[in-house]
């Protein structure tokens, strides 16, 4: 697949998968900026999370093209809007450029058509997730959870999961629908047998 330009947005424990929308705030001068120009051109941005959380902090190397669907510009400048989920990307480089908003150059991930769980996978998943929700105290409508199809579910999930931002992008990493539901009931485990602990993960 050809290589394309994308404008990023770099944020700590924010991802968005492909088919799912993510709720923005864009309040930075230079990011205003970075929607501006992606709404005079094809209204596509992409979330990235930094390595680090430090100002120029190198990039992971995954992340998710967005397009810019509901926008609401704010009259001090300011944007609220939602990005919807198209595409994975892997960075290729990042590009020198004199916009104040950070561009790399990318390729876009092919995804497997059609990725379904096996059934003792999915319900594997829904008994830890029970069991984590449970102990976080969320409060889960439960029937509407068994509705969604597995891919819905899985990338749903790992998309708002109250981990941390390098959990969050393994997650991201993970290749297909089976090795991301594998890693979340592992990450639900392993949160929760360290609840009590003083790094206990926190919401992003």
């Amino acid at each position: 697949m050809a290589a394309q330009r994308i404008s990023i947005f770099p944020l700590p424990g924010a991802v968005l998968y492909p088919g799912l929308v993510l709720p923005l705030h864009i309040f930075e001068p230079r990011y205003r900026a970075m929607v501006s120009d992606a709404l005079a051109r094809d209204r596509r941005i992409g979330m990235i999370q930094p390595q680090r959380q430090v100002e120029e902090a190198a990039l992971f190397t995954v992340g998710c093209l967005g397009k810019i669907g509901e926008v609401e510009a704010l009259d001090n400048g300011r944007y609220n809007l939602v990005l919807e989920g198209e595409a994975r990307f892997r960075i290729l480089r990042e590009l020198d450029v004199t916009t104040p908003f950070r561009q790399v150059e990318a390729e876009l991930i092919d995804e497997r058509d059609g990725q379904v769980l096996a059934p003792v996978e999915r319900a594997l998943f829904e008994r830890e997730a029970r069991r984590f929700a449970k102990a976080q105290g969320y409060s889960v409508d439960w029937d509407s959870v068994q509705r969604l199809d597995d891919l819905s579910l899985i990338n749903g999930v790992s998309q708002i999961a109250p981990f941390d931002f390098a959990a969050k992008q393994a997650l991201l990493e993970a290749p297909d629908i089976s090795a991301r539901c594998e890693l979340l009931v592992q990450l639900m485990q392993f949160f929760s047998k360290h609840d009590g602990d003083e790094d206990r993960v926190t919401l992003q």
